[in-house]
């Protein structure tokens, strides 16, 4: 036979449910805490649990056709927040398989400080000096791979490889 002692006061009765809830939660978010430091020491583990390293951009003749009629598309910072990393994919030919490239948002003879804004509709850019430049003048993108099949895929593996300071093995960009 167990015997329950029953909380002889009205204040304990009411402070007793109380304090096991915040002791509940205090321990919850010292277990979220735990593991975001634990994440936050392994910038690789990071990027890998925490964001794709590949971007579906859509089907291939599709964004051809865009790319076409409006010119690269920009894709903010597909690496991590901040934007600092912009990707311009463009595509040039005539075989939607074919002729596609990514670059960096900012002029190859210029740092990633010198940011470039697209003149709407065309394959030309302003950068941070008032230059108008065209897609091709763009600093070539370390490490981003663009994958072409059925589906416009740009790869970040290698480039975020490159900012943890491990290797990966090289990919093809295009598909047969």
């Amino acid at each position: 036979m167990v015997i329950r002692r029953a909380s002889r006061s009205p204040l304990q009765r009411a402070l007793i449910p109380v304090l096991g809830g915040l002791g509940f939660f205090a321990l919850l978010g010292l277990a979220t805490w735990g593991i975001a430091a634990v994440l936050a020491n392994n910038p690789q583990r990071v990027n890998e649990t925490l964001a794709a390293t590949t971007f579906e951009v859509g089907t291939t003749s599709s964004m051809a056709s865009i790319i076409a009629e409006s010119g690269p598309l920009i894709f903010p910072d597909l690496m991590r927040a901040g934007g600092t990393r912009t990707v311009v994919l463009d595509h040039t030919g005539t075989e939607d398989r074919l002729g596609w490239q990514a670059y960096y948002a900012y002029p190859a003879d210029r740092d990633l400080s010198c940011k470039v804004t697209q003149i709407h509709g065309t394959r030309t850019f302003k950068d941070c000096n008032g230059r108008t430049i065209e897609v091709e003048q763009l600093a070539p993108p370390v490490g981003v791979v663009v994958a072409v099949g059925d589906t416009v895929i740009i790869d970040l593996t290698a480039a975020t490889a490159a900012a943890s300071g491990t290797t990966v093995a090289p990919s093809t960009s295009e598909a047969p």
